[in-house]
């Protein structure tokens, strides 16, 4: 049987995708059950500590911290725009038929099937990014009436909620783009889309894992327990 080019993308698309997903489910896996393993769920615990001392200090900075999350919205807001156009130039380019990158230079399948599959797959990754960059946008503007009612009974748990899941929705939309990334080789062939699959894991798996307060906790621990050993003795 002979060999034919378009069968790279069968085997290394798939493959590229299942160590993206793979890592993904793992990543979540341990940002639920390990969260002091990860650098979200570092973060996560620094946004508790930051609205709890916004919220019961007696003479609270209310501009500041307005301040704050007024930041995280105008950058959700700017790659929610950056999302959706780039959705927009991908629909306008599917409208068009280009024929860019069905050259013969491209090792790998150049079908316009297979090219349709490519443009619909970027789509829906761009969508998914605006569409979460909206939903965190969304949820830090109600942080921000939370934060500035005044004389308010409102928990602190409440604002808690609304900064983490805004925070949340700007991982995931965070995590789309990284798939468009990916996806965005593979119109320049199967090899480029699983080398920059393995890169991106890599890459992740460093930004992700939060060695430094691993070793801290680890340190924290072995002191503790070199204390109780030494007190035994």
């Amino acid at each position: 049987m002979e060999f034919r080019k378009e069968y790279l993308d069968l085997v290394l698309v798939p493959s590229g995708l299942f160590i993206m997903f793979s890592y993904h489910i793992v990543l979540l896996y341990r940002c639920l059950k390990l969260p002091h393993t990860t650098v979200i769920g570092f973060e996560n615990n620094d946004k508790k500590t930051w609205v709890q001392k916004v919220m019961q200090s007696e003479n609270r900075d209310v501009k500041t911290a307005l301040d704050v999350i007024s930041t995280n919205i105008s950058a959700a807001t700017f790659l929610s725009s950056v999302s959706l156009t780039l959705s927009s130039l991908i629909g306008a380019w599917i409208a068009n038929n280009s024929n860019i990158f069905q050259s013969e230079l491209i090792y790998g399948d150049t079908r316009p099937a297979t090219m349709s599959i490519k443009y619909i797959t970027l789509l829906i990754c761009f969508l998914l990014a605006f569409s979460c960059f909206v939903q965190s946008s969304r949820c830090f503007i109600h942080a921000n009436y939370l934060i500035s009612t005044p004389d308010s009974d409102i928990s602190t748990e409440y604002v808690e909620l609304a900064v983490i899941r805004g925070g949340d929705f700007w991982s995931v939309g965070l995590r789309a783009l990284y798939f468009a990334t990916t996806l965005l080789l593979w119109f320049f062939g199967p090899i480029p889309m699983f080398a920059t699959s393995v890169t991106m894991v890599a890459v992740l798996h460093y930004l992700d894992s939060d060695t430094s307060s691993l070793r801290k906790n680890q340190s924290t621990h072995e002191n503790h327990g070199f204390m109780r050993l030494g007190g035994r003795i």
